[in-house]
């Protein structure tokens, strides 16, 4: 289960397995690999991702969803103790990680999600001060088992890998 955010979100709603419920109301959760620190965000060489993730996470605080992150290395309780997480881990190691959940269903799996996929997750319409959600938030495997993540843009035609 990958996290692919180029299905138009029509598509996704018909054969992803986003959450029907959004809003303030939504839970997020993040379940980090090991890392030195809660975020990533220390150390003399810091990664950019870690940077735009944790900005994209408190910008979610703001709009009112209840956001928990949990690093593995910190916080192994955490990812022990949730079965979701548990099976991830068990089936995919940590190859799955970081791993975001939406109301404790997986939503992408082995990458940091883009704002645009938080918002389609966490069910926002487009606010000031986020970019407009035109892509589906994910596809988590329905379509296809195969499905990774990819950077590259899909071939015309074609849904999204």
């Amino acid at each position: 289960r990958r996290c692919i955010e180029r299905l138009p979100v029509e598509l996704a709603k018909e054969h992803c397995d986003i959450p029907s419920r959004g809003g303030a109301d939504m839970k997020i959760q993040v379940f980090d690999p090991p890392m030195c620190c809660p975020t990533g965000i220390c150390g003399p060489s810091i990664n950019p991702e870690l940077v735009r993730f944790a900005a994209d996470l408190d910008w979610l605080k703001h709009q009112g969803l209840e956001v928990e992150r949990y690093n593995l290395s910190q916080q192994p309780e955490a990812f022990a103790t949730n079965p979701v997480v548990k099976g991830a881990l068990v089936t995919e190691g940590n190859s799955c990680l970081p791993l975001t959940l939406a109301d404790g269903r997986i939503v992408c799996s082995g990458r940091y999600p883009s704002r645009e996929a938080l918002i389609g997750f966490a069910g926002l319409e487009s606010r000031a001060g986020a970019p407009a959600a035109k892509v589906s938030p994910c596809c988590c495997g329905s379509l296809s088992d195969e499905m990774e993540c990819s950077e590259e843009k899909p071939s015309k035609g074609s849904s999204c890998c």
